[in-house]
């Protein structure tokens, strides 16, 4: 509802504009008075519009309205009243205009902002653009990041994502819709926490911190507890009245540290490497309330990782309720869902203590009845033995035995004559066979049977070679010169020292020539060469 009233001065006017506007929403300011920070008005009207300040702003009537008015000077004549000298003439915006105006005034308004909230409504076209909405429990708003943009981010958007951007406010000028235009996302909250998680969890496990071979046994019964957690918790509270009601005798230390905040995990580790090395306590309890993965994030450190790894003592984590996983539950020997059930790890229980040691007590007193039994009997039995074992029944015993041994002798001593008799006989019945002389006897004819081996074989090993020596013999002088000699030939040669000759055309009359007999040798003249008559 708008109504206006007009001021006429000598050369301006003044318009007062009284507007009202239902709330349709729920009350944005939360109760508060109603302020409009950032009113933009026309161009034209820019430097001459005044707005009300807060006191003359009015709280949203029960009725559902806002109601403030707004003030105007311009010179005169720019704004010309209507017929009925109550009105401007009307300045009419088309759509197009109006949407242009919206988003120049958004764009101008506002520089590029940080937003947190969750993704939904995720669309990824072909084009490479991405769409979505950012709400939180409240409100949600049109999203848009180009290709230009988007290819830079380092993680992969899904709905339901907690995320953080920079984007600057626009308005979307065909549909009129408004929304932000994100040039930067990155994780927020918990899904930042829950990456840097898995990151450090992957990396820990491949350094083998996680590994069973370095998980230590648990005492059956500890001489001491030790809890580390904040002495104002809840935990604490929960851990004490367990062990209280379990196993009070055993006294439990406190260490005191903060479980939460920037300070909180170099104090941890600093606490537990104590701890492991005064050996205090012979177990302890690392343990906090639950929380969101921010709040638990002290323990997913990597210094207070490598400190329990590092313990000596062996280390239970009761962090969070049963659904919340730290990386402090995997590098410790034990693993609670929650700090009472962590307490009572640590802690035996008393009842099931004393029903084992009355038990045991029992058995005790069977076994103690038992063996004065045995003890009894035993006694009985050698007090008869000590009747039996008297020194003239002993001696008489023996004296018996005496004599059978006495016997036995005698019938062995006889025995082994006989058999020595025997073999004697033996010995010298079969003594011929094995006299010297039938031995040198054998001998003998066994030398001059090798005597005539010996000659046969010498004979035969050299007649053998004799012939086959004359054979050799007699090839040899067949085809030896001096046989060839011997059969009228000779063997010619130039004189004194020349070349054999083996034709006539290699001499001429008057060569003196030597010719070689089978015995002695002649020297000649050539007086003609030429063939000669078969």
């Amino acid at each position: 509802m708008v109504s206006a009233r007009q001021q006429r001065g000598p050369k301006h006017q003044t318009l007062s504009v009284f507007i009202a506007i239902q709330v349709i929403t729920p009350d944005p300011w939360g109760g508060h008075p109603a302020y409009l920070p950032d009113f933009r008005v026309a161009s034209g009207l820019r430097d001459m519009v005044s707005i009300f300040p807060a006191p003359y702003l009015l709280r949203p009537k029960p009725s559902g309205f806002l109601c403030f008015r707004l003030s105007a000077s311009y010179p005169v004549g720019m704004i010309r009243p209507s017929s009925t000298g109550l009105a401007p003439t009307r300045d009419v915006y088309s759509v197009s205009r109006l949407s242009q105006e919206a988003r120049k005034l958004l764009e101008g308004s506002f520089p590029l902002i940080w937003l947190e909230g969750e993704l939904s409504n995720l669309a990824r076209p072909s084009s490479g653009h991405l769409y979505f909405s950012l709400k939180d429990e409240k409100a949600q708003v049109r999203g848009a990041m180009f290709r230009n943009r988007n290819q830079y981010l380092r993680f992969n958007p899904e709905d339901g994502m907690q995320v953080l951007v920079r984007a600057r406010v626009s308005l979307y000028e065909p549909r009129g819709d408004f929304q932000i235009i994100v040039e930067h996302m990155e994780e927020a909250g918990d899904g930042a926490l829950r990456r840097a998680f898995e990151a450090l969890k992957e990396r820990l496990a491949a350094e083998g911190l996680f590994d069973e071979t370095h998980k230590q046994d648990l005492p059956a019964l500890p001489h001491c507890i030790g809890v580390l957690t904040s002495p104002t918790g809840a935990a604490i509270r929960d851990v004490l009245s367990v062990l209280r009601r379990r196993f009070p005798a055993i006294p439990v230390l406190i260490y005191p540290v903060p479980v939460q905040g920037r300070e909180a995990p170099p104090r941890i580790a600093s606490m537990i490497r104590q701890v492991s090395n005064r050996k205090d306590c012979d177990i302890l309890i690392i343990t906090r309330g639950g929380g969101s993965l921010e709040d638990l994030w002290a323990f997913n450190e990597e210094i207070v990782a490598r400190a329990i790894h590092d313990c000596e003592i062996p280390v239970i984590s009761g962090i969070g309720h049963e659904i919340d996983f730290t990386i402090a539950d995997f590098v410790a020997d034990r693993r609670a869902p929650t700090p009472s059930v962590a307490a009572e790890l640590a802690s035996p229980d008393q009842n099931e203590w004393l029903i084992t040691l009355r038990s045991a007590a029992s058995r005790l007193q069977a076994l103690e009845r038992r063996r004065r039994e045995q003890a009894t009997q035993r006694l009985d039995w050698l007090g008869k033995r000590l009747q039996q074992q008297h020194p003239g029944q002993r001696l008489r015993q023996q004296s018996q035995r005496l004599d059978d041994l006495e016997q036995r002798l005698k019938m062995a001593l006889r025995g082994h004559m006989q058999k020595a008799r025997a073999r004697l006989a033996g010995l010298r019945s079969a003594l011929p066979r094995y006299s010297p002389a039938h031995r040198i006897e054998q001998f003998g004819l066994q030398c001059e049977a090798l005597h005539r081996r010996l000659a046969t074989g010498m004979h035969a090993q050299i007649e053998a070679p004799a012939k086959r020596l004359a054979v050799a013999s007699r090839a040899l002088h067949a085809v030896s010169p001096l046989a060839t000699l011997d059969r009228g030939y000779a063997i010619v040669k130039r004189h004194p020292d020349g070349p054999i000759i083996r034709e006539a055309g290699d001499l001429s009359p008057g060569d003196e020539v030597e010719a070689r007999l089978a015995r002695g040798g002649i020297i000649c003249t050539v007086t003609q060469t030429g063939e000669c008559d078969s």
